[in-house]
């Protein structure tokens, strides 16, 4: 792939994610299989990837705060044991072997296209928040979860943060995205660390894909918290299997 082919891809695809990641989750899932394929080892692609979601984490939630969208103190909270799962999933990562990393990724791919399929539109029910008590506590449990999880390779964790956030304390959907990218952008920078640290960054393509995805959280975060439109859903899913198959067999 010529140098000029590299960068429009990588915006372009970053741009994608970015707005994917703001309305629902499983942007890295177009993300680190791009990276891989551009040649990177997986544990520096997972490593690179987090450039990308750390500059659009910052760019949603100012675009979440422009709307008048208030998540403190829940969030902060929450974030704060999200770290420290982060922490732990990340050296997990970068420890890992790239082969078994490939095979986990794949079959993280799989599962998140299954939820997708046959996931229906989030429902709209008027509940009471519940941020405060025991609900609170049982956020912060399973937050922590959700960290090592999203350090450890971060593809479909927004999934998981909706699931917990509207299950447990009947966040609306916006609200909910608006927690979920503060609690990424915290974490993120936990396991971005521990990837520097093991020098395994590739600043070339990091910040490639940090300008799309910025751009594309920034105007997903303003726009609209719908769910992103079909052609979206079916590209991401076909591109899904196809490199999952990629990375299981090849």
């Amino acid at each position: 792939m010529s140098p000029v082919l590299e960068i429009v891809v990588l915006i372009v695809i970053g741009f994608v994610a970015g707005v994917i990641n703001t309305i629902a989750g499983g942007g890295s899932l177009l993300t680190l299989p791009i990276l891989i394929f551009l040649g990177l080892p997986p544990n520096v692609a997972n490593g690179t990837n987090r450039i990308g979601i750390l500059f659009q984490s910052i760019s949603t939630t100012a675009g979440f705060k422009s709307k008048g969208i208030i998540t403190f103190p829940f969030s902060i909270y929450i974030s704060i044991s999200a770290l420290i799962g982060a922490l732990l999933g990340a050296q997990i990562a970068v420890d890992i072997k790239g082969e078994t990393f490939n095979k986990i990724l794949a079959v993280v791919m799989v599962l998140v296209v299954v939820y997708m399929v046959f996931n229906h539109k989030y429902k709209q029910f008027n509940l009471l928040e519940r941020s405060t008590g025991k609900h609170l506590w049982i956020s912060v449990l399973l937050f922590f979860f959700v960290g090592i999880y999203g350090g450890f390779i971060q593809a479909g964790v927004g999934f998981m943060m909706l699931l917990v956030l509207s299950s447990v304390n009947n966040f609306s959907l916006v609200k909910s995205n608006a927690i979920k990218v503060t609690v990424t952008l915290v974490f993120t920078i936990a396991s971005l660390a521990i990837f520097l640290a093991n020098d395994k960054v590739n600043w070339k393509y990091g910040l490639l894909l940090a300008i799309g995805s910025a751009a594309g959280g920034w105007l997903s975060s303003r726009w609209s918290v719908k769910k992103g439109d079909g052609l979206v859903k079916i590209f991401m899913i076909v591109m899904v299997i196809i490199m999952a198959i990629k990375l299981w067999f090849f």
